[in-house]
C-alpha cells in the first residue's frame, strides 16, 4: 500500500489527482442529487438553507473534471466546523479551512480518484457567487463555450498544478459573475 493521502505533498497529490476533463456527462446530475440526499441525512440535525450543485459539472455541454461540486450553505451563526465534523466522520476528508468557509472531498484514494468524486463547499448563506456564475452560463450557451475553450487551453498547461489552474481561471469567472448580477439581482 502507498502513503496516505495525509502524508503526501501538495506535489504528490497533484501528480495522483491531475487536472483532467471529459465531455459533459448527464450522470452528474444524479451523482449530484446522490450526495444531496446523503448530506441531507448526515445533516438532518442541522439547520441547511439550500444544497446547489455549482461547478462545470452543472452547466450543461461543456467539457468538465469529474467532479461533482456541491455547496451547502448554513445560516449565520452555526459552527461551520461543527458541520465539517459530522462530515469528516462519515467519509470526507478536509481540504481547505477558512474562517467562513470549509472544503471537504470524497472519492480521492490513494490509489487515485474513486468511480464518483465530489467537492463539497460548506458556506454561510448568501456567499454563493458561485450559483450566479452557473445560472449565467446555463442561460447563455456562448459564454458558456468560451469558458469551456478556457479551461481546455489550460488543461495540459496546469495539469499537475490545481491551484495555478483555478487562478487561470479566476478573471473569466470574476467577469462573468458580475455580468449576472447584473442581470439576476437578488436571485439568491
Amino acid at each position: 500500500m502507498g502513503k496516505k493521502l495525509s502524508d503526501m505533498s501538495l506535489e504528490e497529490l497533484w501528480e495522483l489527482f491531475p487536472i483532467f476533463l471529459v465531455p459533459h456527462d448527464d450522470k452528474w446530475n444524479e451523482y449530484y442529487r446522490e450526495m444531496e440526499g446523503l448530506i441531507k441525512r448526515l445533516l438532518s440535525d442541522y439547520p441547511v438553507d439550500r444544497i446547489s450543485h455549482i461547478g462545470s459539472t452543472a452547466i450543461q455541454n461543456i467539457w468538465a473534471k469529474n467532479i461533482v461540486d456541491v455547496m451547502v450553505e448554513i445560516p449565520q451563526g452555526v459552527d461551520l466546523k461543527e458541520i465539517a465534523r459530522v462530515l469528516e466522520q462519515n467519509g470526507f476528508i478536509r481540504m481547505s479551512g477558512e474562517a467562513n468557509r470549509i472544503s471537504l472531498n470524497m472519492g480521492y484514494t490513494e490509489n487515485g480518484f474513486a468511480d464518483k468524486v465530489y467537492h463539497v463547499h460548506l458556506r454561510y448563506t448568501g456567499d454563493n457567487a458561485e450559483l450566479y456564475f452557473r445560472d449565467y452560463l446555463n442561460e447563455h450557451p456562448d459564454a458558456a463555450k468560451e469558458y469551456e475553450a478556457l479551461k481546455l487551453r489550460l488543461w495540459k498547461q496546469y495539469e499537475h498544478n490545481r491551484d495555478a489552474y483555478t487562478d487561470a481561471k479566476t478573471d473569466f469567472i470574476s467577469k462573468w459573475t458580475a455580468e449576472a448580477r447584473k442581470e439576476y439581482g437578488d436571485r439568491y
